[in-house]
């Protein structure tokens, strides 16, 4: 079981990377987030929305560890926890941070549940 919840969790987190790194300009609009007169936006978004993601999920299949798999349940701990604080100072669309930070919070949860440390 803890295999299956790894493997799927991992695919689904370099699935979600994968937007980011090859559709900077989608998942900048799925983001609410507006291009400016630089393309720097776009960089960001395919190296710390696409890739970072991408290549987590790949290093931790590849390494096969519980520790790598717990890693990045600790990073979606942090990602749903900026959602939240967001949620209470800077009142964005409820309905979004509510959708992505409940993935982000079910992938910490699967990635921590099944890796214990």
């Amino acid at each position: 079981m803890t295999d299956l919840i790894n493997v799927t969790a991992s695919l689904l987190t370099i699935a979600f990377g994968l937007f980011g790194f090859v559709a900077p300009r989608y998942t900048a609009a799925a983001l609410d987030l507006a291009p400016t007169t630089s393309t720097m936006g776009l960089s960001e978004m395919r190296a710390s929305v696409g890739g970072l993601f991408v290549v987590a999920g790949l290093a931790a299949l590849w390494l096969n560890e519980p520790l790598a798999f717990a890693m990045i349940g600790f990073a979606f701990v942090g990602a749903a926890l900026g959602r939240l604080v967001s949620l209470i100072f800077d009142a964005p669309p409820r309905r979004k941070v509510l959708i992505f930070g409940g993935i982000e919070a079910v992938l910490a949860v699967a990635f921590l549940w099944a890796n214990p440390l």
